[in-house]
């Protein structure tokens, strides 16, 4: 009987012992604020007992107050079972072959109503269950390496995947996808650019800002886009598949060194930062913006460099930060450290003694900006000249979070200061450009006429 009311409790289970209602129960809730129609949910064992839960017909999930309930009637019951059903996902002679690697996130997910958390649940053979279309785009194989939320991803998985990458390159697979969660994908996807050179074929990343069980997920277009763009692109990059505008008109594919997240919940949460996106897709069309990338070729050839020295930090620097920051860092094993510094890369003068002991011993420090995008112009002002006498060394226009993972793959080959120094400045993939774009810097601001007028244009 207890099933019946699962993770209801206190007053919550009263009101439905009352009204002789069921979890899984399809009802009628009149209620002080309007009617309200759909599925009584079970409750998070963490949750509190003054709200009943319901999946509405629309799909979202509402909780109602118990206060405002003036009655209840069940129309039906049907006990629910959120699981996506896993299917041999069928071979068409024709297609290309794409390899899915799964390594958990929001891409492959459901909703967990013991804990009320999303988790990884998913098996990457059961997206095809999710996602029927896939089966008019390529012939999809899957293995799942991982399953894991992003921020649990680190120099084991990235050396893992691209080891994995490898060998279906070796095989003949015509493009790949990984399942990614989008907290760390970037970080990711820059590791993957650095231990991959030279593809013959796409690696497309992909996940989605919402799980799969909501009207509003963007998984099920995602992973439609990205296997277009395994299959069918010329781009033999390591790339980021998400949203463009936070609408369903198009997929934008990102540099992977170039890439951010820069929203928690925004679908269209990733952003090419300091250039431009490598192209836009749809289904069926894939439009180049950039004409300059690696193309796809027939051979099964790529550079796999699995190396990463983990005793790297990144130090967001803030005013009156101490030296000890570094000293800790230093007395710990710490052999490289990136410094997000302030305007063109500065940091306070009484941090200055533990950065010329930390150079002393060895260590390599790399400077990058807060403001994201720009270069470190270091040579402007006393403060950036005094800390490159230092021996900090100007990181020209890396994303902070491209160069940890740079600095880190660097320093798994080699303790050299030339060659670190060197390494560490050419230019991989994009990750350091020449010059910005004029449209490589575009952060609109609601409100301003100009912005109002052409959001009302483009997007009513």
């Amino acid at each position: 009987m207890l099933d019946v009311f699962k993770g209801y409790k206190g007053k919550a289970l009263n009101v439905l012992k009352k009204y002789k209602m069921r979890v899984w129960g399809d009802c009628v809730i009149e209620t002080s604020r309007g009617l309200f129609e759909g599925i009584i949910l079970p409750r998070s064992e963490n949750d509190d007992d003054k709200h009943i839960v319901i999946k509405l017909i629309t799909g979202y999930n509402v909780g109602i107050d118990i206060d405002t309930i003036i009655s209840m009637n069940e129309k039906g019951y049907k006990e629910a079972h959120y699981k996506i059903p896993e299917k041999e996902f069928p071979y068409t002679e024709g297609f290309p072959n794409v390899k899915l690697l799964g390594t958990g996130g929001t891409i492959a997910s459901r909703l967990d109503y013991r804990t009320g958390a999303v988790i990884p649940a998913f098996s990457p053979g059961e997206l095809y269950g999710a996602v029927p279309e896939l089966a008019d785009i390529c012939n999809l194989d899957t293995e799942k390496l991982f399953a894991v939320f992003s921020e649990n991803m680190g120099p084991e998985q990235y050396k893992k995947l691209a080891v994995a990458i490898g060998e279906e390159v070796k095989k003949g697979t015509e493009g790949i996808i990984i399942g990614h969660g989008t907290d760390t994908m970037h970080y990711t996807s820059a590791a993957l650019s650095y231990m991959l050179q030279d593809l013959p074929i796409p690696v497309v990343m992909v996940g989605s800002q919402r799980s799969s069980d909501r009207p509003s997920s963007d998984a099920a277009l995602n992973l439609i886009h990205a296997a277009y763009t395994a299959g069918y692109s010329d781009i033999a990059e390591v790339m980021v598949c998400m949203f463009g505008p936070t609408s369903d008109e198009y997929g934008l594919l990102h540099q992977g060194t170039r890439v951010r997240k820069m929203h928690s919940s925004y679908r269209s949460t990733f952003r090419t930062i300091g250039d431009t996106p490598l192209a836009t897709v749809k289904r069926g069309c894939i439009e180049p913006i950039k004409q300059d990338y690696n193309k796809r070729r027939k051979d099964k050839k790529v550079i796999v460099q699995p190396f990463f020295e983990e005793k790297v930090a990144m130090v967001y620097y803030y005013p009156n930060m101490q030296p000890d920051i570094i000293d800790a860092l230093v007395d710990n094993g710490y052999k490289g450290i990136v410094i997000i510094g302030t305007g063109l890369g500065h940091i306070n003068k009484p941090v200055y003694p533990a950065i010329k002991r930390a150079v002393d011993k060895g260590v390599h420090i790399f400077m990058t900006v807060q403001t994201l995008w720009g270069y470190v112009h270091m040579f402007v002002y006393d403060t950036g000249r005094d800390l490159m006498s230092l021996g900090i060394v100007p990181g020209e226009n890396l994303l902070p979070e491209t160069a940890y993972i740079k600095l880190g793959w660097t320093l798994g080959q080699t303790n050299d200061p030339e060659e670190v120094k060197r390494l560490m400045l050419t230019p991989v993939s994009r990750d350091i450009t020449p010059g910005e774009p004029y449209n490589g810097y575009i952060v609109l601001q609601g409100g301003i006429p100009e912005v109002e007028d052409f959001l009302k244009k483009y997007h009513k």
